[in-house]
């Protein structure tokens, strides 16, 4: 079925506050949407025996929300109708981010799982889940990728880009991907086959510079993914083509490297290279333990957009507070830090694997020399930590550290260091006093006598290992700040990674989080929003999509902004089983704060219910960049 087109009825979306994603003042108008797009925007529109009302009344009607930087690659083709993208009122998902995506279907070749090996740690999503989608991955070639789509009953769109890595595996196989330089011939075939993708409507390229994304499976579990392996005339030759094309280069900077990095964003330069080429890297974030990092990064983006340069670069800002979640040492920033990256590295089913690692007293000494390291003493570490300047994300901080699912009745939702408080006047009154529980006073006479935090750390994961499940927030702390970023001319409100981490982080709800924090200025503030979360980032990835207007496919979001403005964000987190996945995920659902969400003109959710055609109809389609053949029919049809 054509994605445009659609058996319901007609619809006549009534009363509403119309933001039509141009940064205009909202009008009072209805909106008719016949044959899945807008057919009229209107005052006082009549409402036809064959159309269907839309109560709109007192509501935002603005067009469907962009999520830019996702990897729903993976839950789409389990769940095709993407229910947590929808029900957040997005319609339009740039996926195949971070070089990692499945393009080239599973590429199981030699033994190798590349999907399996490339997005376990790196997106922290269990292996039965890989492994699940790559059974279903058939095609061989970026073109059948897209075609396959045509067989969905999709829910909102969705955008792939080709993944860098991906491409590296195809041409070289994972082994030489990661291992040598790709040879004349493969250099060739790696650049003939973005053009292809290119030409078949690809919206960009993906690559990743995170210094500690690093391979799941033996033997490759100290090697990082095979984007990184990339020497910079590569990167500059696949990106040349991405510019020759108009698309988007979507990075995520080598953090350990200024330099590299400057270097490399210079590519967005139109003086140096006759074309801008437009550049989105993530993430524009003010990290608790790194002040300087978001200064840094709109100092950067200023002078590669300035006239000097001439660039088309934006860093994407995440509209949330970055809380993460862990299960025991495995979570995404324990990846930088060696000492528990030894623990990551194991599957997760491996507890004894674990237990050996954390009873090794050559491991034991190097992690407590990490956990101490600048919180005392006169020296250089300690320094940065007063400074707000320290090298890793990870704060060592217990009374920063929340429990969050333990086996211990009563820990939930208290700081780590209000338990070793406990501990200490426990051990030193020879346990007369601390304990608050029988079961409390049991867990504390297994402690090491004389226990200080890192032993108390340990001690945890000794007893518990994945079962403590503890949270902290490690970014994004100061509101004003995080609105600076948020709405910075220069950054697009975006780094959501919807679809990834899934026992790790929740922002599906990005998009409404913008809303909300604009709600509170107005509500020119709010058309300003809207145009950053639709038309804006729809320009930018040369997409048909992020209006309300005559012609362009009905893709819709409607908004309660009384619910909008009561809801507390930091208070509906959930962790909820996921069928698809066959497994627990952190989600966070505001309920009635997204009143319908309408896809190619088809009613997907409504009043906090997914419709009978949600998973059972296609709603949504693959997007092409505007320009492709096959989008320019469909923008004539």
């Amino acid at each position: 079925m054509d994605a445009t087109h659609s058996s319901q009825p007609n619809l006549v979306l009534k009363g509403g506050l119309v933001f039509n994603g141009s940064n205009e003042p909202a009008q009072q108008v209805d909106v008719r949407v016949r044959n899945g797009k807008v057919a009229e925007v209107g005052p006082d529109l009549a409402v036809a025996p064959e159309e269907q009302l839309v109560d709109c009344q007192g509501q935002w009607v603005m067009p469907g929300l962009l999520d830019i930087h996702t990897h729903v690659d993976l839950e789409v083709e389990i769940a095709p109708h993407l229910p947590e993208v929808v029900r957040h009122g997005t319609t339009t998902a740039v996926m195949s981010n971070c070089s990692l995506g499945i393009a080239y279907g599973h590429q199981r070749r030699d033994g190798a799982d590349p999907i399996t090996d490339c997005f376990a740690r790196v997106e922290n999503v269990p292996k039965h889940v890989l492994r699940k989608v790559g059974d279903v991955c058939t095609w061989t070639d970026s073109g059948e990728y897209l075609d396959h789509f045509e067989q969905l009953p999709l829910g909102p769109n969705v955008v792939p880009l080709i993944p860098h890595s991906m491409l590296r595996i195809e041409v070289m196989g994972l082994k030489g991907s990661i291992e040598r330089d790709p040879t004349k011939a493969e250099r060739q075939q790696m650049a003939a086959l973005v053009e292809k993708g290119m030409q078949e409507g690809y919206a960009g390229f993906s690559t990743d510079g995170l210094p500690f994304h690093y391979l799941a499976n033996q033997p490759n579990t100290r090697k990082k993914i095979p984007t990184q392996m990339a020497t910079y005339s590569e990167l500059k030759e696949l990106t040349g083509i991405v510019r020759k094309h108009g698309r988007v280069w979507q990075a995520t900077p080598p953090t350990d490297n200024p330099l590299v990095t400057a270097r490399n964003f210079l590519l967005t330069s139109g003086r140096f290279y006759g074309r801008p080429l437009k550049v989105t890297a993530t993430a524009a974030i003010d990290i608790l333990t790194n002040k300087t990092i978001a200064k840094l990064g709109l100092v950067l983006t200023r002078i590669l957009n300035s006239k000097l340069i001439g660039g088309h670069f934006r860093f994407q800002a995440l509209s949330a507070p970055f809380k993460m979640w862990a299960d025991g040492a495995i979570c995404p920033i324990a990846e930088e830090i060696p000492e528990m990256r030894a623990l990551n590295e194991l599957d997760l089913e491996d507890h004894a694997g674990r237990q050996a690692i954390l009873n090794d007293p050559a491991w034991i000494a190097a992690f407590r020399k990490m956990w101490f390291k600048g919180k005392a003493g006169f020296n250089l570490a300690n320094l940065k930590r007063i400074l707000n300047r320290e090298d890793n994300v990870f704060h060592r901080r217990l009374d920063d550290m929340f429990f969050d699912e333990v086996p211990l009745a009563g820990w939930q939702g208290e700081p780590m260091q209000a338990a070793y408080d406990r501990l200490q006047r426990y051990q030193a009154s020879s346990g007369a006093e601390g304990a608050t529980s029988a079961e409390e006073a049991e867990l504390f006479a297994g402690f090491p006598a004389n226990c200080d935090e890192a032993d108390f750390f340990l001690h945890l994961l000794r007893t518990w290992d994945l079962g403590l499940r503890w949270h902290t927030t490690f970014a994004n702390r100061n509101p004003d700040t995080l609105k600076k970023l948020l709405f910075h001319p220069l950054t697009l409100p975006g780094f959501n990674d919807s679809g990834a981490h899934l026992n790790n982080l929740a922002f599906y709800d990005g998009n409404l989080r913008t809303l909300k924090i604009a709600q509170g200025d107005g509500l020119a503030q709010v058309a300003n929003a809207v145009n950053r979360l639709t038309k804006l980032p729809a320009e930018f990835w040369n997409l048909n999509a992020g209006t309300i207007e005559v012609g362009a496919v009905a893709d819709i979001c409607v908004v309660n902004p009384e619910a909008l403005q009561q809801w507390q964000p930091e208070q509906t987190y959930a962790r909820v089983e996921r069928p698809e996945f066959e497994c627990k995920q952190v989600v966070n659902r505001p309920d009635g704060v997204v009143k319908y969400t309408i896809i190619a003109g088809q009613l997907a959710y409504a009043d906090g219910e997914f419709t009978a055609a949600a998973g059972q109809q296609r709603m949504g389609r693959l997007m092409r960049t505007k320009d492709h053949p096959q989008e320019l029919a469909l923008a004539a049809a």
